[in-house]
């Protein structure tokens, strides 16, 4: 990891400076620097491959934790809302991550062309801590390495990316990782879902709706989900509005009550109950908060 570790510093020095959440020439690829541990922090963990370059995080889903340090990644299959924080980071020693998005249609390409693509194993909660083999590690490399060539990005992004993912779905973990590219997997079936409820934040979803989407049942839709991202269809639609609502706060300076609206309530009120039971504090007073952390949502 030495050599990944010293690329990745470089251009966090060069570009963003250290305690940031940087983007990169590469869309759906970020990197994160922080020079102190930092507090649990609640957001959405899109399907992706979240790698520890130095340091440590851990994530918090409901009931379940995940610790990971440098040498591993965290695999996220489902869209998920969750808590994250560095555990371990210091300025002589920043922590060190990136954030590298799934591209499911390139995924599934790979997929369908390989000789013996792994079975899809049994459900579980779409999340688990990747060991990094050593060509997972040297496709990263070799990805962090195009962040100063982005000319070069259009050519040999994708073949690149194509490698990771064979020598994912290769790996110990493959029968897990092939789950989220499997047309017909109750991961993308549950994927289904979450972009109806995406696509409609504003608007009352039934449990009906959602099952129709994913193409299932009621009563296995309901098992499903709740297997795979460990709470229910209804709490988990409910978080997406509030933090939703979150983002309209900090980012685009909306004020509570327009906010609240914007993301299907009628009553201010009941929102910022909802908003603080989930937050911790009042809707004003958190998003001046994130404000002055200069947090990015």
């Amino acid at each position: 990891m030495a050599d990944l570790t010293q690329t990745v510093a470089r251009y966090v020095a060069a570009h963003e400076g250290p305690d940031a959440v940087s983007a990169t020439p590469i869309r759906g690829v970020s990197i994160m620097c922080s020079t102190q541990e930092r507090m649990p922090f609640r957001h959405i963990y899109k399907p992706s491959l979240c790698v520890v370059v130095q340091g440590a995080k851990k994530i918090e889903l409901e009931d379940q934790t995940f610790d990971y340090a440098a040498g591993t990644a965290l695999v996220v299959s489902v869209e998920l809302p969750g808590y994250g924080s560095v555990v371990q980071a210091s300025r002589a020693e920043p922590f060190l991550g990136m954030t590298i998005e799934f591209d499911i249609g390139l995924m599934r390409d790979v997929l369908e062309q390989m000789a013996k693509p792994p079975r899809p194993a049994g459900e579980r909660l779409g999340v688990f801590v990747e060991q990094l083999s050593e060509p997972v590690k040297d496709c990263i490399d070799r990805l962090v390495r195009l962040f100063d060539s982005p000319e070069a990005v259009p050519v040999l992004y994708p073949s690149i990316m194509r490698e990771l993912y064979y020598w994912l779905l290769t790996g110990p973990n493959g029968r897990e990782i092939c789950k989220i590219a499997h047309g017909d997997s109750h991961t993308q079936r549950i994927a289904d879902a979450i972009y109806l409820m995406r696509q409609h934040i504003a608007r009352p979803l039934s449990i009906e709706d959602m099952a129709s989407a994913a193409r299932m049942g009621v009563s296995s839709f309901h098992q499903h989900f709740k297997m795979l991202t460990s709470m229910t269809p209804l709490q988990y639609h409910k978080q997406l509005r509030l933090l939703e609502a979150r983002r309209l706060m900090v980012a685009e300076a909306a004020n509570v009550t327009s906010a609240a609206f914007h993301v299907g309530y009628e009553s201010p009120s009941q929102f910022s109950r909802e908003y603080a039971r989930l937050f911790g504090q009042a809707p004003k007073r958190d998003a001046m908060a994130l404000k002055s952390l200069g947090a990015t949502l």
